[in-house]
């Protein structure tokens, strides 16, 4: 929970977000085009890890350890977005569906099992050795629109074009705050890998029930 008193000047309410059920007609949906276990591998691992599409872009196969269910990113801007201040994001190990209910490592070894290229990405594209960022929000853009998925806000549902990679990752502080029990504002903050908690508290104090 916030210490801070709820301002509309401190408090991002108008951000969308997807409910788990949204979440899981979009991966079915993947499954409609060419490369339907790559393109679920991409929803799945935003949504269970919140990782920014760039960030995505850049992950290497070998960071991902589905032995141990983890995937351990780099310190510095390499991987992670560096932050807006002086420093430096630290290395990240990234526990993959702590809950066990999301069955990331089963979508991702699916996927995996599809590859016969020795590409260091663990994302590539027909076109490339590696997606782009921009290529990664297609994806998820074309799996709303075949699930036909409306994101939430606080000031009421959106259309299918407010969804957007970085919508999975705003789905994550709503799983974690609405959906599971005992999570804090303070765990989301580790899981988004935010530099301040400040940040997260003024994009998701309003998810936190009165």
């Amino acid at each position: 929970m916030s210490t801070g008193e709820r301002t509309t000047e401190s408090v991002d309410s108008n951000i969308h977000f997807l409910k788990p059920d949204q979440v899981e007609a979009m991966r079915d949906a993947a499954h409609e085009g060419r490369h339907g276990h790559r393109d679920e591998a991409i929803v799945a691992l935003l949504y269970d890890t919140g990782l920014r599409r760039s960030e995505l872009s850049r992950v290497d196969r070998g960071m991902l350890d589905l032995e141990d269910e983890v995937l351990r990113l780099p310190g510095g801007p390499a991987v992670q977005k560096d932050y807006p201040t002086d420093g430096t994001p630290d290395p990240a190990t990234i526990t993959l569906d702590p809950e066990g209910d999301l069955r990331t490592v089963r979508t991702l070894r699916s996927y995996l099992a599809t590859r016969d290229d020795d590409q260091d990405a663990l994302v590539t594209s027909r076109k490339a050795d590696r997606m782009t960022g921009k290529g990664i929000n297609d994806v998820v853009q074309r799996c709303a629109r075949r699930a036909e998925v409306r994101p939430h806000s606080h000031a009421g549902q959106g259309d299918v074009e407010d969804v957007s990679a970085h919508t999975l990752r705003h789905s994550v502080a709503y799983r974690m705050l609405t959906v599971y029990d005992g999570f804090t504002l303070y765990n989301v903050r580790n899981r988004l890998r935010h530099s301040r908690l400040q940040t997260t508290e003024q994009k998701y104090d309003h998810f936190d029930a009165v």
